[in-house]
């Protein structure tokens, strides 16, 4: 959420009638984010969201939309995409494509202000989407599987300079760690991939809306949900196992993970941890933009937390690992026998 395509007044009259918008009283861009343009439009029916792709073709808009549109229609909290006069869902301007849905309301709370109901508010919302995910038949390539992550590695690993190079051997190690000891045979399904505070909208204790569908895809649930847990239970350099207990009370709720998602559970987080140190690298540290372009993320973020999860720093794994361990209840797999 960048402003990277800039619109003009006219551009935006113009956009506002293709969708039926309303007459524009004010636009302005959102700058929080990194990957896409967002504008928020505000016309005389209502506030409107604009997100111009500024990586993804034309097939990938589609499928992003299409995934949209039947996560809504089965009830789930996201955007619901608006279809223009032509009955498109997307429409070009400048050369890429630009979707509308209707601003929602709520608030994006900072990770340290996510309470416990917070988490297991969250958490059973991830669980509904694997859940609802089931019924998605049509697939929609993961753009950053291992493998891909290797390939971008590579090709950030050439470019880093020399002072970096304690960072370049934890990394090399780290992929020839897990390029042996993932484990691909997990249930699979439509993912999120990137459930951060700043892609939830709630008001009070209720959830509005999860945002951002741009790395939605069909991979690994325990990965989905290790990524959540790395964005939403790591605090003042450490993992809380408050939070960590909370968002998985929430997601068990729903869909009880089985014994080895539990088993795989510290190698998807060493995975989430190493993807997003990776793509930061390449996304910030590599890619220099204008200062007012974007909110810079630091790499070094997730770099911390893949030392802490490689057990090389302190940060509260002791207690993640242990209830890892004792996470898995037989009993709700038990098949109660027969009665005679």
């Amino acid at each position: 959420m960048a402003i990277y395509s800039v619109l003009n007044k006219k551009e935006i009259a113009k956009l506002a009638d293709e969708f039926a918008l309303g007459d524009v009283i004010s636009y302005s861009g959102i700058r929080n984010g990194s990957v896409n343009t967002h504008y928020l439009i505000e016309t005389k029916r209502g506030r409107y969201f604009a997100k111009i792709d500024e990586v993804k073709s034309e097939l990938e808009v589609k499928q992003e939309l299409d995934l949209l549109l039947h996560l809504k229609k089965q009830g789930f909290p996201c955007l619901q995409p608006l279809k223009s006069k032509t009955g498109r869902y997307y429409w070009d301007v400048q050369g890429k494509c630009i979707t509308l849905s209707r601003y929602l309301d709520g608030v994006e709370l900072p990770v340290e202000s996510l309470t416990t109901t917070h988490l297991e508010t969250l958490g059973h919302a991830l669980a509904d989407l694997h859940l609802i995910g089931r019924s998605y038949k049509k697939g929609i390539d993961n753009r950053f599987g291992f493998n891909r992550i290797v390939a971008i590695y590579r090709e950030v690993r050439r470019q880093l300079p020399s002072h970096l190079k304690n960072i370049v051997r934890v990394l090399d190690d780290e992929f020839s760690y897990l390029e042996n000891y993932l484990d691909n045979n997990l249930p699979k399904g439509i993912i999120h991939g990137d459930l951060f505070p700043d892609n939830v909208k709630l008001k009070g204790n209720r959830l509005v809306g999860i945002m951002d569908f741009e790395a939605a895809c069909r991979g690994k649930l325990i990965y989905d949900l290790a990524t959540a847990v790395n964005a939403l239970c790591f605090i003042d350099d450490r993992y809380r196992i408050d939070r960590f207990e909370g968002l998985i009370s929430g997601y068990e709720s729903l869909r009880p993970l089985s014994l080895p998602e539990w088993d795989s559970f510290p190698n998807e987080l060493r995975f989430s941890a190493l993807r997003f140190t990776v793509t930061r690298i390449k996304d910030f540290y590599l890619r220099k933009v204008e200062d007012n372009q974007r909110i810079y993320k630091d790499y070094k973020e997730f770099y911390d937390r893949l030392l802490i999860l490689r057990r090389e720093k302190s940060g509260g794994m002791e207690d993640i690992l242990l209830a890892m361990a004792t996470g898995y209840d037989y009993r709700k797999y038990q098949k109660s026998k027969p009665s005679k």
